[in-house]
This record gives C-alpha cells, structure tokens and sequence, in this order.
C-alpha cells in the first residue's frame, strides 16, 4: 500500500523527509514560495516534482491540482501559516484575508479529495482565541467529509534531541487515526546529537569537509547512515565582544553569570545561553546561529551552533545538504518539521490502514 503525497508549504522537506522514512510514503509533488527553500527540497529528493510559487495564484493552484490528479496523489501533508488566528474579532474565520492560506490548503483538499491529510502548525494554534479558531479548522474539515484527530506533539518523544511542541491534525475519510503516541524510552540528547561535532571554533569550518571524530552514540551512528562527507559545518564569525561574553560563561550556564554592564538592555532570560550535555535542547528558531539570540551557543566552545548542528538537533540526517546563503539555510533548519517526528506519524498512518482495515 503507497502513499503518494502533495506536500504544500514543503520549505526544505523535513516533513517529506521523515514520511519517506517509512517505505510506504513516497511524496511525488511539493509547493513552496521560497526558492532557496525549494532548491535545498530538490536536490535533496530529486524524484519530486517541486513548484516554486504562490498557492493564491490561479495558475499555479491549477498546475498543483493537474500534477497531484496525473501522479495519483491520495495524500496530502503541510503547514499553512496562519497569521490571523490570534485575532480578537473572530469574525470573518477562515475568510480572513491573513488566514487565507489555511483556506487554500483546504480548497486543495476539496479538489483532490485525498484517502489521508495531515496538518502540522504551531502549538498556540489550538488555544487562540479560547479554542474559536481551532473550532472553525475542525469545522471546516468535518464539512469535507473527513475524520478528525488533533493534539500537540513534542517532537522529544519521538527521538528528536529537542523540545519542540507542534499542533498536529490526522485527518481521514475512513476511521479516526489518533495521534502517535511517545517511542521514545529515553530522551535523545544534546550530547548524543552533536558531540562528534565539537571542534570548532568561531569563524572556523566550510561547506563541505571530513569527519573529525567517531560516531560517539546511537543516534550519531544514525544520523550518519550513508554519508561520507559532512556538510553546512560552519561556525559563525563572532564579533570579539561576543566571544569575550562567551568566555566569562561557564558551561551550560548563561547570562546570570554575566557582569550587570555586559548584559545590555536584552530582558529575555534564555539570551546567551549554553545548550546542557545531559538534556534536550530548546526549540530550534531561525537565528540559532547568533550568540545573544537564545540558549543556542554550544555546551563549551565559545560559539552559537552550526547550522550542522541544529540539523542534528532538528533530526536531519547528514546527508540532507542545505544550499544557499547563512540566512536561508538558518531559516530552512529553523523552519522545518523535525524528520523523525514526521516519521511517526507516517509509521501511525500506516499501522492504522494496515491494522485497522482501512483502504486506499
């Protein structure tokens, strides 16, 4: 049993990435309006057919419609953004004009009427509002006919080496497929994800280069499957004040121990932060790679992480290579579904229609 995916709003593929972890999910057609994001899709998962533009524009959304019907498509996953769902008016819903993607995802749903469609969005989505918004999506995908379970994951229980929480609807045509549940005996952590990366300094490293040290866990082991080479191991080239703050950071500490003087006016408690060896690491955004950002800087070198590292941190393994400029590669790694959380819930969908009887 295949299933043959639309993946829209794809950024660099985390999402396809992760489903094609599981044998049976193989996506044939993606849509992204970033083209930096599209090019690193591509050329990492060249068998699929990537569109390049703007799902509100009538000839593009034909062209998505043609190629998903000639390639069979019976599946569809992605992220809508969904600026307007905060708003406290409430009363135009999905026909918000901020909210107008979330309805074009929906449109494309009606149109190619897959067996199975999967929504990931951030996990406030589901209490904006005191739940009115989410009560339209629901609404809205029951009117298409569709089964609906919804719920937050956090992509820690699933192996990722990171706490990051995401609103995740499983939406069907046959019987209720819930949520996967935790697989994960034991959190994955930052040392397991990243240790065999801990050599460089500011400034240092290159596009492509050599493994340095061995595999030191299971989960390096993992994420190095079929590659030879390492790739986007850069560090970024801090001012010296920046290093000269790192340095007065012990580590896995932070700002606290900063002197009054050197803090400056930034109020968040996590700025110049050190991830913790022993613990998962917070959220990936796109600017990890900035020092005073967050609690991105590594355990002890005097330097934020590559963008290697948040891959390893995000799930992606070594071999998914991420092109472009330092500020599109941070935006696609910070923007991206973590793999081996899409994995599951590919794996779920699969147990479901194989368990439960279910047919494409």
């Amino acid at each position: 049993m295949e299933f043959r995916v639309l993946d829209l709003f794809c950024g660099a593929g985390g999402l396809s990435w992760g489903l094609h972890k599981n044998k049976n999910f193989k996506t044939v057609v993606a849509l992204d309006f970033d083209k930096n994001a599209a090019n690193t899709f591509k050329k990492n998962m060249p068998e699929v057919d990537v569109i390049v533009g703007d799902i509100t524009e009538k000839e593009i959304k034909e062209k998505i419609i043609d190629l998903a019907r000639k390639k069979k498509v019976n599946m569809i996953a992605g992220g809508p953004p969904c600026q307007g769902y905060s708003m406290k008016g409430k009363k135009l819903g999905l026909a918000d004009p901020r909210n107008f993607l979330f309805r074009e995802y929906l449109n494309i749903v009606k149109e190619i009427q897959p067996e199975v469609f999967i929504i990931e969005n951030v996990k406030g989505l589901l209490i904006a509002s005191n739940g009115w918004f989410r009560d339209e999506i629901i609404q809205s995908i029951e009117d298409l006919g569709y089964n609906v379970e919804y719920g937050i994951l956090n992509a820690s229980d699933f192996g990722v080496p990171q706490s990051r929480e995401r609103t995740i609807f499983i939406c069907s045509k046959g019987n209720n497929i819930p949520l996967p549940i935790s697989t994960a005996s034991k959190k994955t952590t930052v040392r397991d994800a990243i240790s065999d990366l801990s050599y460089l300094n500011s400034g240092e490293g290159c596009f492509e280069q050599t493994y340095r040290i061995g595999a030191q866990s299971d989960y390096q082991r993992l994420m190095r499957e079929g590659s030879t080479r390492l790739y986007n191991h850069i560090a970024s080239n801090h001012k010296t004040v920046a290093i000269e703050k790192l340095k007065l950071i012990p580590p896995e500490q932070g700002k606290e121990c900063l002197p009054e003087e050197m803090i400056g006016k930034q109020k968040f408690k996590t700025t110049w932060g050190r991830l913790k060896w022993d613990e998962v690491s917070p959220t990936i955004d796109t600017r990890f790679d900035a020092s005073s950002n967050g609690t991105n800087n590594h355990p002890y070198l005097h330097r934020a992480i590559t963008p290697r590292e948040a891959a390893r941190l995000q799930s992606f393994d070594d071999i998914f290579i991420f092109y472009g400029s330092k500020v599109y590669i941070r935006k696609q790694i910070g923007n991206a579904v973590p793999p081996l959380l899409a994995k599951a819930i590919a794996d779920q969908i699969e147990q479901f229609y194989s368990v439960e009887g279910g047919s494409l």
